[in-house]
C-alpha cells in the first residue's frame, strides 16, 4: 500500500492485511440509487435532473459521504448482508487487481486503461466504458472519486496498523479514484483525497463492499 517519491500523504509504502469482501463492479449508478430513493423517501443529490447528468446507468454523483453511508445501511437492511463503504486499505487492494506495485489499475502506463485520459470531459460516461482490471472491478483509475469510510489523515501510514487499517478522528472523509472533471482523468492507484463530509461534488460518487466478519 502506498507509493513512494510522490505526495508525503501516500509514504511509506507497507504492507497491509485486509479481511475478505466483496466488491460492487461499479460505482453505485443512477439506476440504483432512484430505487433507493422511490423506497426511502430522501431527497435526489445535486446535479440528479440536470443535463449531462441524466443518464441512467452514469455513476450517481452529488452524494455527500453521508448519504453514501445511508445508502449502504439501506443495502444491508434489504439484502440482510453486511453493506458498508470500503476503507482506504480496501479500495486500494481492489484497484490494483492483483498487480501489485503497479501505479494503476492496468499496469505503469495511464495509457492501458480509458480509451481518453484526458480531460476534463463534458459528462461522466456510463459505467463499464473502459475494460475492468484483473478482478473484474470497473473505473477504479477513472470515473469519479469514490468515498471511502476513513476519516482522512495525511500522517495515517506512519501510525496505521498492519491489519484492517481504518483511520478516525478528523472532520475529513478519505475517497479514491479518478474524476471525469481533471485534467488527466485517471489517478493511481495510491493516490488519496478528501473532502468534508457533507460535500456534494459532481465528481464524486461511491461503490459498496460485503464483508463476512
Amino acid at each position: 500500500m502506498g507509493r513512494e517519491g510522490k505526495l508525503d500523504n501516500e509514504r511509506p509504502v507497507h504492507r497491509v492485511f485486509v479481511s475478505a469482501f466483496e466488491m460492487a463492479e461499479t460505482p453505485v449508478t443512477k439506476r440504483h440509487y432512484r430505487v433507493f430513493l422511490e423506497r426511502t423517501g430522501a431527497p435526489p443529490p445535486p446535479f440528479w435532473g440536470e443535463p449531462g447528468f441524466d443518464d441512467p446507468d452514469q455513476p450517481v454523483v452529488g452524494v455527500s459521504w453521508m448519504e453514501a453511508r445511508r445508502f449502504c445501511r439501506w443495502l444491508a437492511s434489504e439484502s440482510g448482508l453486511k453493506i458498508r463503504l470500503p476503507t482506504e486499505a480496501e479500495r486500494e487492494k481492489a484497484a490494483r487487481g492483483g498487480l501489485e506495485g503497479a501505479n494503476f489499475p492496468w499496469g505503469d502506463d495511464p495509457r492501458g486503461g480509458p480509451a481518453r485520459i484526458h480531460g476534463p470531459l463534458e459528462r461522466p460516461d456510463r459505467v463499464r466504458s473502459s475494460p475492468p482490471n484483473g478482478y473484474g472491478l470497473y473505473h477504479m483509475g477513472d470515473m469519479v472519486h469514490e468515498w471511502c469510510l476513513d476519516a482522512y489523515r495525511a500522517d495515517y501510514y506512519l501510525v496505521s496498523p498492519d491489519r484492517d487499517p481504518c483511520a478516525s478522528g478528523t472532520p475529513r472523509r478519505s475517497a479514491r479514484g479518478g474524476s471525469w472533471r481533471h485534467a488527466t482523468i485517471v489517478t493511481p492507484c495510491a493516490s488519496r483525497s478528501s473532502l468534508p463530509p457533507s460535500f456534494h461534488y459532481s465528481d464524486f460518487g461511491f461503490r459498496w463492499i460485503r464483508t463476512f466478519s
